[in-house]
């Protein structure tokens, strides 16, 4: 089975196929049809494709930490993050993102104004704001995009349904993977060591915590008591 092959069927796995039940016209190239539900499926020999382009983009970039990668989908931040760590790129701090880090030079002291040569961003919904600053200062942008989303300042759109952890994880692992080679990081036929999970993003429960039901349920009677001491405190001051 070919290299090609494997990460389709990885995609297939991740589920990176299935879109919304919008169609925006930017993406109807990118469509190859409807499933019974409703759901609009991508093409993923497309995003495979788009996934080669985007890595060529980013290894031609001299430095990597002039690539620029940004999530405001928490279940995309730790995607982000292990992919900046493995390309040595940079990323945003949190889901977060604040207005002007591209375009207010004012931000400069405080180490919040960045000027990088690439900016990837994981759904152009939400990263509405980092695109359209991009946008400003003549920034390139490449974006994981679902079947609704408008490509206004897009240049690199991979189709993806980026509304699953899994499917942005396995974009991220495989365009990491993919700029490793073209940097002579990896070879083409070497297998990368690195796990697609650890690009998952974990919800930590109360039992991973060791806290019971009982501590929550205290703990929230307790703040509920300090508000309502503080808001009697307030009327006897008034």
């Amino acid at each position: 089975m070919s290299r090609k092959e494997q990460d389709i069927k990885r995609l297939i796995a991740s589920q990176c196929h299935i879109g919304t039940k919008q169609l925006h016209f930017d993406m109807k190239r990118y469509v190859s049809h409807r499933s019974d539900n409703g759901s609009y499926i991508l093409n993923l020999e497309e995003t495979w494709q788009h996934i080669k382009l985007a890595a060529r983009v980013i290894a031609a970039i001299e430095q990597p930490q002039d690539v620029m990668v940004v999530s405001s989908r928490p279940i995309g931040q730790r995607a982000v993050i292990k992919f900046a760590h493995y390309t040595q790129a940079s990323s945003t701090r949190s889901a977060r993102w604040t207005p002007g880090t591209l375009t207010n030079q004012s931000n400069s002291a405080s180490g919040k104004f960045q000027e990088p040569q690439l900016l990837i961003v994981t759904d152009p919904h939400l990263d509405r704001q980092a695109i359209v600053e991009a946008s400003y200062v003549n920034i390139p942008v490449i974006a994981l995009c679902n079947s609704d989303t408008p490509l206004q300042y897009v240049d690199i759109p991979i189709p993806v349904g980026n509304r699953e952890t899994k499917s942005i994880s396995m974009i991220y692992w495989l365009l990491a993977r993919e700029v490793k080679i073209l940097r002579g990081e990896l070879r083409q036929d070497e297998e990368w060591d690195v796990l697609v999970d650890l690009f998952y993003h974990k919800e930590i429960t109360n039992d991973q915590l060791g806290i019971t039901d009982t501590q929550v349920k205290q703990e929230a009677e307790g703040e509920d008591h300090e508000q309502l001491a503080e808001g009697e405190k307030v009327d006897k001051d008034w």
